[in-house]
């Protein structure tokens, strides 16, 4: 039951909106909670519900763990002179990091060992145990669906409660609706509990504005998903699959035309997912900020799925930072160093795990981890270096608040984006870097090339076309232009011919039908 199918569009989503909106007003977030298991079934095993079940229940009954225990330090020190009350303050805190600890071995140690079991047993396997002629054998695992994301949400809720961000909910119902809402259960966004638990639970009357605006988002996602990505998928799999045949201006093209495919497709999937919400009344967190307007790549990962961005901050970061062996790693380094360097080392050293985490969240496999290391080099050389490229700039006598200097600055990243983007695609380091050096190989600016990597002339126009429009509306919303909302101030008759045209361009160009595969959406495996 993918976002793009007619069972899920019109039968699901219409009959659960249906539902939610006839039902009383609190007994709607059953309706949800009811039509989120049943979506959970149907698009996986059945059987596989049991795991975001046990994830719900242990963050739950784990959260309310804290909190009693944090009313049991509230009660009783009233009667502790000063000395016991920070005995007592210790032997407190030290409970709850136990079940923290207890949390994360559940939750993050379920998902490490469905997800990075058989990839760190081949690693140790290659590295270590082939030289002692022994083995750890491989298993044969299966991945719930949206393990990665709900797993996610799961630990944000029950550190967040520890942390006394909020309290503990005692509404079994809530928690588990905020952990297995159905539009973000597959692909996200990574949403918190405070943004959207009281959402969800509360209950919203029939709202016309919301669901017509939700509908635009839902029709906007299906463009970018089937006319773009599902008929570009069909170029980058014909080059990445056979890279072997190609170089040059073929190769730079299929990269290009992957990074189109990887970008409509994931903002157009959560254009889906928010629209789907929309409709019921809740509003979901952006994973998207036309992130290819950026000029740095700080910036473009600031704005590219900004929600696994943010947890990585708040979890990993953050956590790092805050922990006893960082604050004397940073105490050390500020004895030691002068006071450019005791700045930056410990905050890239921080940095160095959120984008181990952020490699590996996406796969378990060594080029993801690359991935990670790419990026986290590039950063770490941007910080260490600022000083010497201001200076060039100086020199050059160049201003950075100059047109030219800013297009220069988002043409660079894009450049660094597509080589991300080649080795996040390539389905081995060995083929990325092949496919790199190929890239400079009998490069000829022949663009007739294109008619020999799987599609048709007509193919390309509908891509092109199609990237173009979604450029020009990016740039409109990076103006600041609220896009839906001004188009529903329109006159009811131009509205309508807009909707209904936009639906006949989805339903005539998509790449659906003879001749085009069924594209799975790429987050949704991870």
């Amino acid at each position: 039951m993918v976002y793009t199918s007619y069972v899920y569009l019109v039968l699901f989503l219409g009959m659960t909106f249906l539902l939610y909106t006839i039902f009383p007003k609190k007994y709607k977030w059953m309706v949800l909670l009811a039509a989120s298991y049943i979506y959970y079934m149907a698009a996986s095993r059945i059987w596989l519900i049991v795991f975001i079940l046990l994830t719900s229940l242990s963050v739950y009954l784990g959260a309310i763990w804290i909190d009693k225990i944090n009313e049991l330090f509230t009660s009783v020190k009233k009667l502790m002179d000063r000395q016991q009350k920070k005995e007592f303050k210790e032997k407190i805190l030290w409970q709850k990091k136990m079940v923290i600890v207890l949390m994360l071995l559940i939750n993050i140690g379920t998902l490490a060992f469905l997800k990075y079991f058989n990839f760190f047993a081949d690693v140790l396997n290659i590295t270590l145990f082939n030289q002692l002629h022994m083995e750890i054998p491989m298993l044969k695992l299966f991945l719930p669906l949206g393990i990665s994301f709900y797993t996610l949400q799961a630990v944000s809720y029950v550190i967040d409660v520890y942390r006394g961000k909020y309290k503990a909910d005692y509404h079994f119902g809530r928690v588990s609706l905020y952990l297995t809402f159905f539009p973000t259960i597959v692909e996200g966004p990574i949403t918190r509990y405070d943004q959207v638990a009281y959402q969800l639970y509360e209950g919203h009357e029939f709202n016309y504005v919301n669901l017509t605006q939700g509908c635009q988002l839902i029709l906007w996602g299906m463009f970018k998903k089937i006319v773009i990505a599902d008929r570009a998928n069909m170029l980058v799999n014909y080059v990445f699959n056979d890279y072997m045949k190609f170089s040059g201006l073929s190769v730079v093209i299929a990269i290009i035309f992957y990074t189109i495919q990887l970008y409509t497709e994931f903002s157009g999937a959560m254009d889906i997912v928010r629209g789907s919400a929309q409709i019921f009344s809740v509003e979901l967190p952006e994973n998207f900020k036309q992130p290819f307007f950026s000029k740095s790549i700080n910036e473009f990962w600031q704005k590219w799925h900004i929600t696994l961005g943010a947890w990585l901050r708040d979890y990993v970061f953050y956590s790092v930072s805050l922990s006893g062996a960082f604050k004397k790693f940073n105490h050390f380094v500020k004895n030691h160093c002068n006071e450019y360097f005791s700045k930056l080392l410990p905050a890239t050293t921080a940095l160095f795990f959120v984008w181990i985490c952020n490699g590996l969240w996406h796969g378990a496999s060594m080029k993801y981890v690359v991935y990670g290391m790419y990026y986290y080099i590039l950063m770490v050389i941007g910080m260490f270096m600022e000083p010497v490229f201001h200076k060039i700039l100086e020199a050059l006598h160049i201003q950075k608040e100059k047109t030219y200097f800013k297009f220069f600055q988002i043409l660079r990243t894009v450049f660094i984006v597509n080589i991300g983007m080649l080795i996040f695609r390539a389905d081995t380091l060995s083929a990325a870097y092949h496919m790199f050096i190929s890239c400079f190989q009998n490069f000829h600016l022949d663009l007739s090339v294109i008619a020999h990597l799987g599609l048709s002339v007509a193919d390309v126009s509908i891509i092109l076309i199609g990237t173009l429009v979604v450029f020009i509306m990016s740039l409109i919303k990076e103006k600041g232009i609220h896009i839906r909302e001004s188009i529903s101030k329109w006159h009811i008759v131009p509205r309508w011919s807009f909707y209904l045209t936009s639906l006949f361009v989805v339903i005539i160009f998509g790449a659906y039908g003879r001749g085009y595969d069924i594209v799975s959406f790429i987050y949704a495996q991870f």
